[in-house]
């Protein structure tokens, strides 16, 4: 019976955004622009001397360091302030990586999944153990060196 009223409450639902969405487009359509009027073309082309003109000088960079570009990357809106919000961002898309139904809830078995399988990846000889050499291969990769420092 429940299934009945919520069936028949979706169709209501959606005959009635169809209805706003189908006057939206009617309002759109009858609030057209008026028909452009022919504007003659000028017969000479308008000339300026710009050879002792000179602009706006550009804007000078300024030399920030280390921990204030890195706070640049956090405080996304610029305000001058780190939300929690903006500290939490930049953590989502390992979340997402480790989430792999989607609900947003890392569960135990979510997060053991992937930590098995990095330690099934690096037991080379399969005997439940890993060796120091063995160890190594679950290292994060190194980050690429610029090549130059100018």
């Amino acid at each position: 019976m429940n299934r009945f009223l919520l069936g028949g409450l979706a169709v209501f639902v959606l005959l009635g955004v169809g209805l706003f969405w189908w006057q939206s487009r009617a309002e759109v359509e009858s609030a057209a622009p008026p028909p452009v009027a022919t504007v003659p073309s000028p017969t000479t082309l308008p000339s300026a001397d710009v050879a002792d003109a000179v602009g706006p000088a550009p804007p000078e960079a300024t030399e920030l360091n280390r921990e204030q570009r890195r706070f640049g990357r956090y405080d996304r809106d610029r305000d001058g302030r780190i939300s929690r919000n903006e500290m939490l961002s930049t953590r989502a898309d390992g979340f997402r990586k480790l989430d792999k139904d989607g609900n947003n809830l890392l569960t135990f078995e979510e997060w053991a999944v992937a930590t098995v399988d990095k330690f099934s990846e690096a037991d080379a000889d399969r005997d439940g153990f890993l060796t120091p050499a063995e160890f190594r291969k679950t290292a994060p990769p190194p980050k690429p060196k610029s090549k130059c420092r100018c």
